[in-house]
């Protein structure tokens, strides 16, 4: 069985294609993507792998070899030594790769306690041809080259940025019970939720065709003419504007009255000629960040209370207050643990690159590229493979998103 130490002629390779992840593009949209290129069906999901030991092989690799040493032949009369002789390849070379080993591999590229599935198929793939290629490489004496070495103190780097970003990150994940409960006691109106009732009313009516016009042809029109039918239709614009502006103060004094925001709601549609179906009133239960900034006021009502007429360029919005509760500390908990560590996060590494100047020459650079983080252009130089290898998400896991605001105009 060949020794562990080959096992980690992958490691800096396939960290440095690890560390690439976060300037990749993000894969894309599947609601966005060409109809013809979207499976109809999800593939069914691989089923787990039976558990085996770690001492077990799990990969062989036939036509690799150990390194085997060259042997010296030595004058026995202190003539000198003679060229050494490389061993020949056995036939049944192979390399057996263990669990434990394979495993160890893997822990390079991704953080988590156990290997992704998709990471240990992937790399299953491409870890036997990375061994082969680069035998063949050291054979060839690749590895003695100065382009060589200057790729290795590049990819060295690189590593050992990435090893500093987890080491963050897991630092940054351990946020105290007592930090967590003190951000929940101080931020309270974060965790308040509310089920309310919503009123809209469009901000135009529809321009209903007059039947006696209807399939006729446009009427040529002088260049009076047609700045005159311009301005009336201006007008008349306006004029439908203001009425269902005052519409909607009506429709608001009649709910502050406690009539159905349902049936004002139908009333509302009726006089804006509108002929789609009535939004749902009732909302799904929103938090602080569920609404748009302009409609904040609505929080600071009581239960049973009506707002004010809110409006923007979509039409008019009354809301009514159903129930207001806050959310418990159990189940906040962890938005509010991923947000701290979040914050920790930013903070340790903002401190990191902010430690350094970088100076460039642009008489010899030219004029200057637009940079990353403490001023490094992202992505190795071009000379650099990047193995495919796939993610190791290295980063935090994203906060659950708070309640979508409703659109300007509701469908």
């Amino acid at each position: 069985m060949r020794k562990s130490w080959l096992l980690c002629v992958l490691l800096g390779t396939l960290a440095w294609g690890q560390a690439q992840q976060g300037t990749t593009a993000a894969p894309p949209n599947p609601a966005q993507a060409n109809p013809a290129q979207v499976p109809s069906a999800a593939p069914k999901a691989p089923e787990p792998a039976a558990e085996v030991p770690e001492n077990a092989v799990v990969l062989t690799i036939k036509g690799v070899c150990p390194a085997v040493p060259k042997t010296a032949a030595s004058s026995k009369t202190g003539a000198g030594k003679t060229a050494a002789a490389p061993v020949k390849k056995p036939a049944d070379c192979k390399t057996e790769i263990t669990r434990a080993q394979f495993e160890k591999i893997a822990s390079g590229l991704s953080p988590a306690p156990t290997v992704p599935p998709q990471l240990k198929r992937q790399l299953e793939q491409a870890l036997p041809r990375f061994i082969a290629m680069s035998e063949i490489a050291k054979e060839k004496g690749l590895d003695k080259t100065d382009q060589f070495k200057q790729t290795l103190k590049i990819a060295t780097m690189q590593i050992l940025t990435t090893q500093l970003q987890r080491t963050v990150q897991d630092e940054a994940d351990k946020v105290p019970e007592t930090e967590i409960a003190d951000y929940y006691k101080k931020n309270p109106e974060a965790y308040e939720q509310y089920s309310l009732d919503r009123l809209f009313v469009p901000r135009f009516k529809q321009v209903v065709p007059d039947e006696k016009e209807e399939g006729k042809e446009p009427e040529k029109l002088t260049e009076e003419q047609q700045k005159a039918k311009e301005a009336a239709d201006k007008a008349k614009q306006e004029e439908g504007e203001q009425q269902m502006k005052k519409l909607a103060d009506e429709l608001r004094a009649r709910a502050a009255a406690g009539e159905d925001f349902v049936k004002l709601q139908k009333e509302a549609f009726e006089a804006a000629g509108t002929k789609v179906e009535s939004p749902t009133v009732n909302l799904p239960k929103v938090r602080r960040t569920g609404l748009p900034p302009a409609h904040a006021a609505v929080f600071e009502l009581t239960v049973g209370e009506v707002s004010q007429v809110i409006s923007d360029n979509g039409g008019h919005y009354v809301y009514k207050v159903l129930v207001k509760e806050t959310l418990p500390l159990d189940q906040v908990k962890e938005e509010i643990h991923n947000k701290l560590k979040s914050e920790h996060m930013k903070e340790t590494m903002d401190k990191y690159t902010n430690s350094f100047q970088a100076v460039p020459n642009e008489a010899y650079f030219g004029p200057a590229a637009p940079a990353g983080p403490g001023g490094m252009r992202q992505g190795p130089p071009p000379h650099m493979p990047r193995p495919q290898m796939p993610p190791a998400s290295a980063q935090p896991q994203a906060q659950p998103p708070a309640a979508q605001a409703p659109p300007s105009k509701p469908n």
